[in-house]
């Protein structure tokens, strides 16, 4: 039984089309530009102000109509216990996915999008990146090649950050990634100091880990988050993708002499493509199959995409 299927009676899902999704935009305004857009979508990522429409102000409304619920919780809590201690936490977003299948011009266009409510409330994003194990680490453990997978990351660093979040810390700290040398960054952090809501990107967010035989309480990334969304497509489309992004960014980011990537620059456009599908088939699809993929089912809202890298159909969770 495919509980993902349209037409499987026992899914706990609700499926639409494109078009049916874009109606439940009702009055939400639209409050970017098509030049915004363009900044802020990723590279061949068409996302356009046609695309925002369809798809971005109707989520825009569902995800306001579950802040405003937490919210309202909060305040029932308060009452519940008759103390006004409690501390009211961010809302926080989780978005997973494959690499090259558009999960960060998602976020980045929701961040904009919500911190434009009339409530104008304070958005903050932060990817799991900047959480990966440093390289030296990686190369010490012959972790290199299975970088993104879920041992490459500090999980207790991640889970950490998020505890903080959620408990109401001000200035939790996240450790900074740079795509240029591939490496994070030593000693360079972002600051995120109580946000109304936290979008947070990476594409093992969603990975339940190993489960405790004890029964002790070991939390997963996933439940610290209020809502999970999952960008999804074909894996054919997205093996196109990567290797398409690859090659754009064999003739741009990596002709830097400071790219960890560089030396993928010198060779001959053939060499360079065998090279990009074979990190594909070595790494991002294995990563894809085993970790990732398996964790779709547990978003509440998937967003599949077509050919074109625009979204077709969306899943929402039944309530």
């Amino acid at each position: 039984m495919d509980q993902l299927a349209p037409t499987e009676k026992y899914s706990p899902y609700r499926f639409f089309s494109a078009e049916q999704w874009s109606q439940f935009r009702a009055d939400t305004p639209l409050t970017l530009t098509g030049d915004e857009i363009a900044r802020l979508r990723s590279l061949n990522d068409p996302v356009d102000l046609e695309e925002v429409k369809r798809i971005y102000l109707s989520l825009s409304r569902l995800l306001s109509a579950h802040v405003e619920a937490s919210q309202l919780l909060y305040r029932q809590r308060q009452a519940f216990f008759n103390a006004q201690d409690i501390v009211k936490t961010p809302f926080i977003i989780g978005i997973a996915g494959s690499v090259a299948v558009g999960k960060s011009t998602t976020a980045r266009v929701l961040k904009e999008l919500l911190a434009r409510w009339p409530s104008s409330p304070k958005v903050d994003l932060i990817t799991t990146d900047g959480f990966l194990l440093p390289n030296e680490i990686l190369r010490r453990d012959n972790l290199m090649e299975r970088k993104g997978f879920p041992e490459s990351y500090d999980v207790g660093a991640l889970l950490r950050f998020l505890s903080g979040i959620k408990s109401g810390q001000p200035n939790v700290r996240a450790p900074v990634y740079s795509h240029l040398t591939y490496d994070v960054i030593p000693g360079e952090f972002v600051t995120i100091d109580r946000p109304d809501i936290l979008i947070f990107e990476g594409i093992n967010v969603l990975q339940p880990g190993k489960l405790p035989k004890d029964g002790k309480i070991v939390p997963f990334l996933s439940d610290f988050f209020d809502f999970a969304i999952y960008i999804d497509a074909d894996e054919k489309l997205i093996h196109q993708w990567y290797i398409q992004r690859f090659m754009r960014l064999r003739e741009t980011a990596f002709r830097n002499p400071d790219s960890f990537f560089h030396r993928y620059s010198q060779l001959s456009q053939d060499a360079a493509r065998a090279i990009a599908e074979g990190l594909w088939a070595n790494i991002n699809l294995k990563n894809l199959r085993e970790n990732i993929l398996p964790t779709r089912a547990r978003a509440d809202l998937i967003l599949r995409k077509g050919a074109n890298h625009l979204i077709e159909e969306v899943a929402l969770r039944k309530l």
